[in-house]
């Protein structure tokens, strides 16, 4: 029988492979957008998202053993699917306000789970720090870019 921490992993591994959907030319034309200045960080991007994917499955983990809640277990999906969507579909829309919207959104999703799953698990609250800090970050950028950018907007 396959323990709740495999299942929670696999699930987060498959959605999260989800977002590598694109196109050389969507990721020609993300490559040669301008970026703000103080963007110096990209390079770690991968590893901060690596940590968020790894903090969050921990999370909902702690929360299924805690609860068995197949809802709050739909929450944590909802939310990574709003995050994995992300690069995909503003890749496809050459949109960076359509990536801002989503960003934003799903930074807002984040917050409302921590503060839902609060209740069962400080800890796994806590363990959604790392989107609920990177998320508006990400989201901020994105948005910078896109007054950098108005022709992708």
């Amino acid at each position: 029988m396959m323990k709740s921490w495999m299942v929670i992993g696999a699930v987060t591994l498959l959605v999260a492979l989800g977002s590598n959907f694109f196109t050389p030319s969507d990721r020609k034309w993300f490559k040669r957008l301008r970026r703000p200045n103080w963007l110096t960080f990209e390079a770690l991007i991968p590893v901060i998202w690596t940590v968020v994917f790894i903090c969050g499955a921990w999370s909902a983990y702690i929360v299924w053993e805690n609860t068995g809640s197949w809802l709050l277990m739909g929450f944590y999906l909802l939310v990574e699917i709003l995050i994995v969507s992300y690069t995909p579909v503003m890749f496809r829309t050459r949109s960076l306000k359509i990536g801002t919207i989503i960003g934003g959104t799903g930074a807002i999703a984040g917050l409302l789970l921590a503060l839902t799953v609060l209740s069962v698990s400080p800890w796994a609250a806590a363990l959604l720090l790392p989107y609920l800090i990177w998320s508006p970050i990400g989201t901020y950028t994105t948005w910078e870019m896109a007054k950098l950018n108005p022709q992708d907007v």
